[in-house]
């Protein structure tokens, strides 16, 4: 039966519409997956010589039990925001003698061919072999811990499951479990209770009783059997129908009228982002990736690189409008052809999404003055990068956005959605991100953090005076692309 459930997966992958079109992207990803193969294959072998030359005294195994739990925390954030589940077309399946159970096995055991799921055993099985010949653990001791911490990655495989089931369209939903582990890294910060501590004296345990390593496959079982308990209870038609029923919006957002001939564009934006999960989704990000500065601040290493924090800067300022940004004017395929047949100025229509896009620099600059605890520096830094974005970075968006020619559908999850994002979202990326720093670091370097930062705000705002007339040439590009835009926005393969 699995046999025959794969040779339908690969017909529908080969005979799809969107294979050819996409083929430039899987080749990319194929270059991914052999960096990263490589990557982990490098540091499942020199992990353990690299231990033992740099802590000769302490025991290579115990070290590596000390990460753990961070190892899986990570990786069950990375895959929460980026792992695509497998799936399979039920609706066909439906009017054949087929037993659910058989097809919701087969989603289950795909899962587990996935390449999140091979490149931790490019690292456990080094390093174990390692340990075996040049520690003094016992074959079987290692052996116990390698299938322990192998049951434990795939438990985070299925965990990752339940995750996306209950949290991924409803972000607010993880706050209490954010809170909980924010209280578990305050417990820890202060020497309270540590529970990496904890978690390694059981891997530790794990070592000198292997027989105890059965404890994450039965936790691995369990979690398989909840998964297949869930998936079974929602193999039905009418079960993606009822999900898809919401209560009507009705929030007009009259309070935009003040802002003239752009109020009917930034209402139908701000509609937008309001009912729809990829563009709401947006928002929930940007508000939690402003933590991203508690990275790099408190580390002495960067004290003396303040080109960093220009990236992080420009990062954390200008989230949201490089996310939404990006996809200008793919956020609107559904309806941009009527848009264009009827008498509406395209620079008013851009304006809207500079103005909502300077909007959300502004305030995301604001919600960043508590980082001034770590140095004027670092505040200064974020209100030049803030005007960077809002001078230079939002035209260069727009202008961007008259290349794009792929649409998107409104209420799918942003997690590893690739729907509309073409070679125009990966090109961009470099005048956003690394010329600002690569200006900062050349004037710095010679001139010294004043003129750096100096230049950086008069960059922004220069383009912040010059607007009109970017703005116009904005929309001459728009004017040249926009029969090319139209006719792209109708395609509906992915």
């Amino acid at each position: 039966m699995f046999k025959y459930f794969i040779s339908l997966q690969w017909k529908a992958f080969v005979r799809s519409s969107s294979f050819g079109k996409s083929l430039g992207l899987k080749i990319l990803m194929g270059f991914l997956v052999l960096y990263f193969s490589v990557a982990f294959l490098f540091l499942g072998l020199g992990l353990y010589p690299l231990l033992k030359e740099f802590y000769p005294e302490e025991e290579p195994l115990h070290m590596v039990n000390q990460f753990l739990l961070l190892w899986f925390f990570l990786e069950l954030v990375v895959r929460f925001m980026i792992q695509t589940l497998p799936v399979i077309s039920i609706k066909p399946l439906m009017a054949t003698p087929i037993p659910k159970r058989k097809v919701v096995d087969y989603v289950l055991v795909k899962s587990l061919f996935s390449f999140f799921n091979f490149l931790p055993l490019l690292v456990i099985l080094p390093f174990g072999i390692f340990t075996i010949y040049k520690s003094e653990f016992s074959p079987w001791a290692v052996l116990g811990w390698m299938v322990a911490v192998f049951s434990l990655d795939l438990c985070v495989n299925y965990a990752n499951f339940l995750l996306k089931k209950y949290f991924a369209d409803n972000l607010k939903a993880l706050l209490p479990y954010l809170g909980v582990a924010l209280a578990l890294w305050l417990l820890e910060y202060f020497g309270i209770w540590s529970i990496t501590e904890a978690f390694a004296s059981g891997f530790d345990f794990i070592v000198e009783n292997p027989l105890f390593s059965l404890i994450p496959v039965f936790m691995l079982l369990s979690l398989y059997l909840w998964n297949r308990k869930v998936l079974e209870s929602r193999f039905y038609l009418d079960e993606s129908i009822r999900g898809k029923v919401q209560e009507a919006n009705t929030r007009d957002f009259n309070w935009t009228r003040k802002f003239g001939d752009i109020a009917p564009f930034l209402q139908l934006d701000l509609k937008m982002i309001w009912r729809n999960k990829r563009p709401r989704t947006i928002i929930f990000m940007s508000v939690i990736l402003l933590g991203y500065g508690l990275i790099f601040y408190p580390q002495e290493t960067y004290q003396s690189m303040p080109s960093i924090f220009v990236f992080v800067g420009i990062f954390m300022t200008g989230i949201f409008m490089i996310n939404f940004g990006q996809f200008i004017p793919s956020w609107d395929s559904t309806y941009f052809s009527m848009m264009m047949a009827q008498n509406i100025p395209l620079k008013k229509y851009l304006s809207s999404k500079a103005g909502l896009m300077t909007f959300s620099v502004v305030v995301l600059a604001i919600l960043t003055t508590p980082y001034l605890y770590f140095g004027w520096k670092i505040l200064v830094i974020n209100f030049c990068c803030a005007l960077f974005n809002i001078g230079v970075n939002i035209p260069v968006l727009l202008y961007a956005g008259s290349f794009n020619r792929k649409r998107i559908d409104l209420e799918k999850s942003a997690f590893m959605n690739y729907q509309g994002t073409g070679a125009t979202q990966w090109l961009v990326a470099l005048p956003l991100m690394i010329v600002p720093v690569l200006i900062f670091w050349g004037v710095s370097s010679f001139l010294g953090f004043q003129a750096g930062a100096g230049v950086l705000s008069g960059l922004g705002v220069m383009g912040i005076l010059l607007r009109p007339h970017l703005m116009n040439l904005v929309e001459q590009a728009y004017v040249k692309s926009k029969y090319a835009m139209i006719n792209g926005f109708k395609q509906t393969g992915e």
